[in-house]
Parts: C-alpha cells; sequence; structure tokens
C-alpha cells in the first residue's frame, strides 16, 4: 500500500538550534541582530514558499533486501544491512520541501545576496530532515494503530548515502517507490529534485536492534555522527 503524505507549515518548521547547527554556529551561542535579522527573514520566506509532502510505502524484507543491495556498492558490513534483517515491518519513503524553496534560495544566490541564501538554505535542510522525522512518526503510528507497540519497539529512518548504504542505492529505492507521483526525480548522480528531498527506509523493531556499536568502517568515515544522539534516546526509552 502507498501512501501519500502531507504535513502543515508549522509542523516542519525547524527548531533554532537545528539551523543554527547546519550553518555550524554552536547551540544556544548569542548572535549578532543581523544575524537575527537574517534569520527572520529566512524563516519568513520558508513558510512562503513551503510545501512538505511525501509518499511512503511498506515493503518486505526480501524486497528491500533487492533495493538494499543496489548496484553492490555497499559497505560489505553494514548497521543497515545487520538491522533491517531483524525488523518486525519496513517501509520506503520520500518526502521533499517542494521546488519553490528551492527555487528561493537560487534566487538569493542569483542576487548576490549570500548570507539570506546561506540562512534559508540550513533553515531549509533542517526543516527537510523535520519533515522525515515526521514521517518516520506518522508510520510508527500506523503501526501502533495496527497492534504494534512502540513501547518495546523504534521505527528509525535510514537514508541512501549513511550507514554503510551506497548512495546509489536511491535508483532502486526511486524503482520500487516512484515517487514522481510527488514530483521528485532522481539525477543521474543520484541527486533528488526538489533539492530539499530526503529519502530511505523505516525500519521498525525491537529498541535493541538498533543500539548498534560505532565500530563498523562507515562510523570512522561518517562526519555528521548524528545517530548518536538517537543511540541516546533509544538507550533514555
Amino acid at each position: 500500500m502507498t501512501m501519500i503524505l502531507t504535513f502543515s507549515t508549522a509542523d516542519v518548521s525547524p527548531g533554532r538550534n537545528a539551523v543554527f547547527e547546519n550553518l555550524q554556529i554552536p547551540a544556544d551561542t548569542a548572535v549578532p541582530e543581523q544575524t537575527e535579522s537574517l534569520y527572520a527573514t529566512a524563516a519568513e520566506l520558508l513558510a512562503d514558499t513551503v510545501l512538505p509532502h511525501g509518499v511512503l510505502a511498506e515493503i518486505s524484507k526480501s524486497d528491500f533486501e533487492t533495493v538494499y543491495r543496489g548496484e553492490g556498492r555497499n559497505d560489505p558490513s553494514s548497521p543497515v544491512a545487520d538491522i533491517f534483517v531483524r525488523a518486525d515491518h519496513l517501509a520506503l519513503f520520500v518526502v521533499t520541501l517542494g521546488e519553490r524553496t528551492g527555487q528561493a534560495i537560487a534566487r538569493c544566490f542569483e542576487t548576490k545576496d549570500y548570507a539570506l541564501a546561506c540562512v534559508v538554505d540550513a533553515m531549509a535542510s533542517a526543516a527537510a530532515d523535520q519533515t522525515a522525522e515526521l514521517a518516520q512518526r506518522r508510520y510508527g503510528e500506523m503501526l501502533h494503530d495496527r497492534g504494534w507497540s512502540p513501547r518495546s519497539g523504534a521505527a528509525l529512518r535510514y537514508s541512501p548515502g549513511y550507514c554503510g548504504w551506497d548512495v546509489t542505492g536511491q535508483k532502486k529505492l526511486f524503482r520500487y517507490l516512484r515517487p514522481e507521483q510527488i514530483g521528485v526525480t532522481l539525477t543521474d548522480s543520484c541527486l533528488m529534485q526538489p533539492l530539499k528531498s530526503v529519502s530511505g527506509v523505516i525500519i521498525a523493531g525491537p529498541r535493541q536492534i538498533h543500539r548498534f556499536p560505532l565500530t563498523y568502517p562507515v562510523c570512522s568515515r561518517c562526519e555528521t555522527r548524528s545517530c548518536r544522539e538517537r543511540l541516546r534516546a533509544l538507550s533514555a526509552g
């Protein structure tokens, strides 16, 4: 079953710290008045242009194994490969902020308003991640309505390009999910259009399957280490 997802602009509005993190400004830092003004302008621009929506479809383990294998470029050992085989449920997803946000960022660069362009770009990236989080949450709620227990389980998302899953995995993911129906396409270099889009798989299962050691080869190459926060949240749950 394929589901079209829609989200409100308010729901995908990113937190201030998430935006500043993308700008490499430490959390809770006092910023100059000029930066505050840029932030306010960027927030207005984002609210005026964003159209958050997505598509989600459940997938069997055997079908996902084919999707995950992709072009055979994944790490020989990866968290995703070890996690999905122990899952209770799997779903592919693509979410996007729509074309207008990317066009607004491009216009800022074209008019040489580079400072505003950078802030809007950082804010839009955070909003796209927030949209993916909402898709993850919505799938978890859907499973809960069907009797799956989130108290003992967790539904977490993983994307091509991370955790040992090569970015070329996008191709089979797109072939299976067909996100063209929501206006998202893939270039030959596996770049999504519109740019502020996120794709991946949501893996739902016992919490412990997501508690992987940070000793995989990909962990030493990872620049974001965003999984650490998720692992801490699981440990607290």
